[in-house]
């Protein structure tokens, strides 16, 4: 008898082009954009934990559940997602999604994830510009609960990102040098030099040949992506230095941040602090805020940049900071998707990657002392608020949000003791 995934007509032989819905009419192909978005929304409303968490519920969800996909090629998305810089559970989405129903499917998986937290940082962003919270208690407790969160972000990554003495090392010498010289261009040239390292030097372990992966995406049509990537990545810096427009300048430095960010979540914090803290746009105290009240909405981490840009200017702020940071996402998963069959088999792409994820962990670290633990821990009562929280996160393993409520609430004791 034939199994359940071989009668599916959404499945294929390793050989066959997929056949995303049956038939070929438009009223088809919108029905399956219409599945995607609305499976991606509720994943988007209830996919609480950070990426790891989401990788989890996507595998639950389209292999297990519905069965859009098998497990190798789940893993083989997974992979190339970790590989590429950017939001990785949001990339695996996105993919998901192209796969299903093409690039508009790819759109609506990201629309339907992210929109829900997006909505809801832009209105805890409204709500503090509405009220004087300058030294509200809740507030700091959010900023104290950050310190816990980018905390266990980097106990996790050390262990998985550098299990030896070599990448250790490279991730201490990456968070001395980005405490002395905390750019965002210096933090850039320290992936790209921890990349080349790696490259060079780092261990190339054999990498076995993956499965067949079609997609609905031409090879030129990924070659066009690709273009389009490098050239805003090339061309936005030089049209900010010719029009030097406030709009043009927060788009350049998401964009960036959303084309160089190695390791997604938390790894997006020091970035983003270096483009919005040193030019005004933000305080170091509504930057942290925001950052921690994150920590509390299910969805992707990268939401985040909807409360930058809502506190920046408004609602249209948040949709060009919440576009500009994910677009390179798009790009960079279209593009490489028809060629990953082939970039996998070489090992020293896998190098090269140990490379910078080693380096990603020391920018973390960075940032883990500044700006998070600078700017909250000031007291005795703040370290043990912050002790309390990483306690509930590491040993409870409590939910992230049920965690940043304990830590408002802890914040607001904090203030009012005497």
């Amino acid at each position: 008898m034939p199994s359940d995934q071989e009668t599916r007509p959404h499945t294929r032989s390793s050989d066959e082009k997929i056949k995303f819905t049956p038939g070929t009419g438009k009223t088809q192909a919108s029905n399956s954009v219409l599945e995607v978005l609305g499976v991606a929304t509720r994943l988007g409303l209830t996919s609480f934990g950070g990426p790891i968490a989401h990788l989890g519920y996507f595998r639950e969800e389209y292999v297990v559940r519905r069965k859009w996909l098998n497990e190798k090629t789940y893993a083989d998305l997974v992979a190339l997602c970790q590989f590429l810089p950017g939001p990785a559970s949001s990339q695996v989405g996105i993919a998901i999604g192209m796969m299903r129903a093409g690039l508009l499917g790819g759109i609506a998986a990201w629309i339907g994830f992210t929109l829900p937290s997006a909505i809801a940082l832009m209105v805890f962003a409204f709500a503090l510009q509405g009220f004087d919270v300058r030294n509200a208690g809740w507030l700091h407790g959010l900023m104290i609960v950050a310190v816990a969160i980018v905390a266990q972000a980097v106990w996790g990554m050390s262990r998985t990102l550098t299990p030896d003495r070599t990448r250790a090392s490279i991730a201490i010498v990456t968070a001395i040098i980005t405490l002395a010289w905390p750019t965002a261009a210096d933090q850039v040239l320290l992936i790209g030099a921890a990349g080349l390292y790696g490259w060079l030097f780092l261990p190339k372990a054999s990498v076995p040949e993956p499965p067949r992966m079609s997609v609905p995406i031409s090879r030129r049509m990924a070659v066009i992506c690709w273009i389009i990537f490098l050239a805003l990545l090339g061309g936005l810096p030089l049209l900010r230095q010719i029009n030097p427009s406030h709009g043009l300048s927060v788009f350049d430095s998401f964009f960036r941040v959303g084309s160089l960010v190695f390791g997604g979540g938390h790894v997006v914090l020091p970035l983003l602090q270096a483009e919005v803290v040193p030019p005004g746009w933000l305080t170091d105290t509504q930057f942290i805020a925001g950052y921690g009240a994150a920590q509390a909405v299910p969805g992707p981490l990268f939401t985040f940049a909807a409360y930058l840009g809502a506190v920046m200017n408004g609602w249209p702020g948040a949709a060009i900071t919440l576009i500009a940071i994910f677009l390179p996402s798009f790009l960079l998963v279209s593009g490489a998707l028809p060629f990953w069959d082939a970039i996998r088999q070489h090992p020293e792409f896998q190098a090269a990657l140990n490379g910078i994820n080693a380096a990603v962990v020391g920018i973390l670290l960075a940032a883990l002392y500044n700006p998070v633990w600078t700017k909250a821990i000031k007291t005795p009562a703040d370290f043990s608020l912050a002790l309390a929280a990483f306690g509930l996160l590491m040993l409870w393993k409590l939910p992230p949000w049920l965690v940043v409520v304990f830590s408002a609430v802890g914040g607001a004791v904090i203030a009012a003791l005497p």
